[in-house]
């Protein structure tokens, strides 16, 4: 989802160090919410509270059936190749000892990448969801507040995911941990 640009104008991409950097020179504003994406620095929408209140309740489920199995991460970043550090609504991480203190965590250490969409499920799903599929990503679940559905992504294979299933009601599980159940009737998302 570029902008269209002049031929004869040439477009500067970031790098993960290049952001970074720009951080630490306060270059962006204390409430800046940014994120890079291919090189190019994009606004994040502003966050509604429907959409808040869902990745709140799913922080707190994942946090309680995942503790001492994995790292439940809220709006953090992962670094995806030398130009790509999106910041997923949810990400379930391996653990490790430091949590990340020395290192954000990259797609080898992700299990899980959660987008929770009310107005940008479009652009999740052609640019973000496409950006984890590049890079290995084992499983995405996009929640689709309007549609009220889950499409939950999986099998990446040559840039692309093999399979996408679509739920509307009942439970689902991650790949990686299938005794954790979340109820989507309980997330708003399902039919009641």
């Amino acid at each position: 989802m570029s902008a269209i640009v002049d031929p004869q104008t040439r477009r500067h991409r970031l790098t993960v160090q290049e952001y970074h950097r720009m951080g630490e020179l306060g270059i962006f504003g204390e409430d800046a919410r940014v994120e890079l994406i291919q090189g190019e620095l994009l606004d994040m929408t502003p966050v509604g509270s429907e959409h808040a209140g869902v990745v709140k309740q799913l922080n707190e489920l994942l946090s309680v059936a995942l503790h001492g199995k994995a790292i439940v991460a809220v709006q953090d970043p992962v670094v995806l190749g030398d130009r790509s550090e999106p910041q997923p609504d949810l990400c379930v991480l391996q653990r490790k000892g430091d949590f990340y203190r020395h290192a954000h965590p990259r797609a080898e250490d992700v299990f899980l990448a959660i987008e929770v969409s009310d107005t940008t499920a479009r652009y999740d799903r052609e640019v973000k969801v496409s950006l984890y599929a590049r890079h290995g990503i084992p499983e995405v679940w996009l929640l689709d507040l309007q549609e009220k559905r889950l499409e939950v992504y999986h099998g990446p294979e040559r840039g692309e995911y093999r399979h996408v299933d679509y739920y509307r009601s009942g439970l689902v599980s991650p790949k990686a941990f299938p005794d954790l159940s979340v109820d989507l009737e309980a997330l708003g998302i399902g039919v009641r």
